[in-house]
């Protein structure tokens, strides 16, 4: 395991380790034995209300079945004793699903004694672990360990193992139009468009913006770019647009007497070719420098 995903990891596994979320139990000699694996029977195992992720792909949970059949499990699944037959899954739910689907009765598994808040945390963390989750699931997944764990984004941050900013990045697609968030789900838009689009002023706007990405298929500079331009304000876009209609020749020498005087110079003109030139100056000591520079 790479040092990026031991870091992510870091909540589950503190968790899990915790002598307080043991079952404690004893061998033949008597002897205490903290954290051992048990076969429990599928049908004593019920899912766990907080999991965080309600879809499954199906091609995927059927690979994981075949390999099953093969292989057996390989990993134990994590649950927590909820009375004397009854257990409830903490993590492993793919596992567990796909052990049904391979006909399987019964599955290896860790013991353990957790809160509610614990249960929670340990299935979202794990939730957050995986390769395949969109933003978006990624996003919910962030918030809800916030509201439910009564976390800060920083003590978030420490858990999971991720820099603040990218906490704040996910969550802020949370604030994105429902509509918008159906579509980083389903990826017809990324995550780069997505948070080229947050600083949008409307929904209406932003939503349209996503509707000619995915049209256009524009890529994320370009939707940055169409984002600058509508955040113009309209007095800059109409000076943008006298300023383009200027001749070369013109724009040139606005651009070599502001190089050479040092200071502002104005160049209008209006349709016909007339206009004015008009250059700025600070103080009369400053006026008597431009003059001395253009009688030269």
């Amino acid at each position: 395991m790479n040092a990026k995903k031991q870091a992510l990891g870091r909540g589950l596994s503190a968790l899990l380790s915790a002598p307080d979320t043991d079952i404690v139990s004893r061998d033949s000699r008597g002897t205490t034995v903290v954290g051992a694996i048990a076969q429990i029977k599928l049908t004593q195992i019920e899912a766990n209300p907080f999991q965080p992720r309600t879809e499954f792909e199906e091609i995927a949970l059927q690979e994981l079945c075949d390999s099953i059949k093969v292989h057996g499990i390989i990993q134990p699944i994590t649950v927590r004793k909820i009375n004397a037959d009854k257990y409830q899954l903490i993590s492993g739910e793919r596992r567990f699903r796909a052990s049904k689907m391979a006909g399987l009765t019964e599955i290896p598994a860790y013991i353990r004694i957790a809160t509610d808040v614990q249960m929670l945390e340990m299935a979202l963390v794990e939730n957050i672990q995986r390769e395949n989750l969109n933003s978006i699931e990624v996003a919910l997944s962030y918030q809800a360990l916030m509201d439910e764990c009564n976390l800060t984004q920083e003590q978030l941050s420490e858990k999971v193992g991720k820099n603040r900013s990218t906490i704040t990045n996910y969550l802020r697609l949370l604030k994105l139009p429902a509509e918008v968030q159906l579509d980083i789900r389903d990826e017809k838009i990324s995550m780069g468009h997505a948070r080229a689009i947050i600083n949008i002023d409307t929904p209406e706007k932003q939503i349209d913006i996503v509707r000619q990405i995915i049209e256009k298929d524009l890529s994320v500079r370009e939707v940055e770019t169409l984002v600058r331009e509508m955040n113009v304000s309209p007095v800059i876009k109409q000076k943008i647009k006298k300023n383009a209609t200027l001749p070369i020749p013109h724009q040139s020498f606005s651009n070599f007497y502001a190089q050479k005087l040092n200071t502002k110079i104005e160049v209008k003109r209006n349709k016909k070719g007339k206009g004015s030139i008009l250059i700025h100056f600070s103080s009369d000591k400053d006026f008597e420098r431009i003059l001395a520079e253009l009688e030269k």
